[in-house]
């Protein structure tokens, strides 16, 4: 990896007319604004499609797009909609926050509207060949989401027997009442790629690489853990044998409870892993790295009996290690991955990232609480990934206002600071997270704009308030991107033109 640096923001985050960010032209603009910044990376969160609670990293799918995503924008230049379909539907009245009870209301009506438009305009061709491309995981998860609406919502856990046991039978019935809904499911599919895909290909043009999440679990109420039980710890009726969580510790005396589906390694590597190729597959169609969400869990993992109702009983097994990478890379090729290392650093666990040869994450926020900490930057390699924070974290403009007199005396001092204004003071720990000799350097885009708490991405532990924070209309300006151009050439991280782009 070049010594570079890039920018975190979610795609829900962008500005938009719609109610959440999509990939309409304001995706595009930023794309523009990441490179007059001399970003060579774009980071954002997991694309999947969100249920309660409207996380990205508890999606429906581990393959599927957020359908909220798709812009009704680029619908309208393909003739599919007219701005008289979208004026006046209710996205949601808050600009610089997404109402995801008013998308769920709305959304679906005008894309269903696009569907409509697609049969009469088009012969259907492109989007059968899409369906049968995307065989795999695409029936499985159309019928999950047509399923779960005729049963008005509920788990895939509490459907009635032949449909929770994927009953051939039953299934058919559904693939035969249901035929139109179920095309209207690969549709949208269809479209979120197709328009990602463009937003990718522009991206590449201007020299800007994508970096996406990637959970480590999926939901316990996702199509996944319903249409491929084989590869998660179930019983033969198909009731969870464990879920995932945290064992006791001082901060949590029961433990954590996460209630994600635990995987069965055992049938995965007998089965060659086939499940996560295909998953790690189908997100390097997404993304150009894939940054994986608690990777100390493929070392080991704690497991707790369903039905538990604290995580006391559980206990640590051990993951598959190098074994599942070794397979990946032998019927992917290249893994450009970054690895969530973050929290227990044991020796099994620094040994799978070595062995892996991904780079882990340094978080100067976490540096600059503990006096001795590894995340400082002196005790940081090149082989990694430095953040002033990340999506889990408070903005930095309200980090060194919320942190005892103590740790901000220590911050100026580490970082040189005799700043006692503190947006001046989050520019400084900006520069230091620059200087790092880490190869790559991401900063959320708050921290640029010296955002406080309202614009926090997300508070672990907490069920409200989170994945709504969206960027106002017009924040994104030339003094801006001059701004952190500068600093960005001053530590040497303006990204390497292709090797094409020279050769020319």
């Amino acid at each position: 990896m070049n010594r570079e640096s890039g920018i975190l923001m979610p795609v829900f985050s962008l500005a938009s007319k719609f109610g959440i960010g999509c990939f309409s032209r304001e995706a595009f603009d930023f794309v523009d604004f990441l490179e007059k910044s001399g970003q060579g990376y774009w980071q954002v969160l997991p694309l999947g499609p969100t249920g309660f609670g409207n996380s990205p990293y508890q999606p429906f799918s581990a393959f599927a797009g957020n359908p909220y995503f798709i812009s009704p924008e680029k619908l309208i230049e393909e003739g599919l909609l007219t701005w008289d379909d979208v004026n006046g539907v209710d996205f949601g009245g808050n600009l610089e926050q997404v109402d995801y009870g008013k998308l769920y209301e709305n959304r679906p009506k005008i894309l269903k509207k696009a569907y409509e438009n697609y049969l009469e305009k088009e012969d259907g061709k492109e989007l059968k060949k899409y369906a049968k491309d995307n065989e795999y995981w695409l029936s499985d998860y159309a019928l999950y989401v047509i399923i779960k609406n005729l049963q008005e919502g509920k788990s895939w856990l509490d459907w009635e027997g032949d449909l929770r046991l994927r009953k051939k039978a039953a299934l058919d019935e559904v693939k035969k009442k249901q035929a139109k809904e179920l095309e209207f499911i690969y549709f949208e599919q269809f479209m979120f790629d197709k328009q990602w895909g463009e937003i990718l290909e522009y991206a590449h043009k201007k020299n800007v690489k994508i970096i996406g999440d990637l959970p480590f679990y999926v939901a316990m109420d996702s199509a996944d853990a319903w249409s491929h039980p084989e590869a998660f710890e179930m019983n033969k009726d198909l009731t969870p044998k464990a879920v995932a969580g945290c064992p006791p510790d001082a901060f949590s005396p029961t433990g954590q409870l996460w209630g994600n589906p635990v995987y069965d390694w055992d049938a995965l590597k007998k089965n060659g892993y086939d499940w996560w190729i295909e998953r790690i597959k189908r997100n390097y169609e997404w993304f150009d790295v894939i940054r994986i969400d608690h990777f100390h869990g493929f070392n080991e993992y704690y497991e707790i009996p369903f039905g538990d109702k604290t995580a006391e009983k559980g206990k640590l097994k051990k993951g598959p290690g190098m074994e599942l990478f070794k397979a990946l890379k032998k019927s992917i090729g290249e893994l450009n991955m970054i690895a969530e290392d973050l929290g227990s650093y044991t020796e099994e666990n620094v040994k799978l990232l070595e062995d892996t040869g991904f780079p882990g994450m340094k978080v100067l926020q976490f540096g600059f609480t503990s006096w001795d900490s590894i995340y400082v930057t002196h005790r940081h390699e090149r082989n990694a990934v430095v953040y002033t924070g990340t999506h889990d974290n408070t903005p930095t403009f309200a980090w060194v206002q919320e942190i005892s007199d103590g740790e901000r005396d220590f911050t100026r001092r580490y970082v040189n600071s005799m700043n006692t204004d503190y947006g001046a003071l989050v520019w400084d720990i900006i520069r230091e997270a620059y200087r790092s000799v880490a190869d790559l350097c991401i900063v959320p885009l708050q921290d640029y704009l010296c955002k406080g708490r309202e614009a926090r991405i997300n508070t672990p532990g907490t069920s409200e308030g989170n994945w709504m924070w969206r960027l106002t209309p017009n924040y994104l300006s030339e003094d801006l991107a001059r701004s952190i151009r500068l600093i960005t050439e001053t530590y040497s991280r303006i990204p390497k033109a292709p090797e094409e782009t020279k050769e020319k």
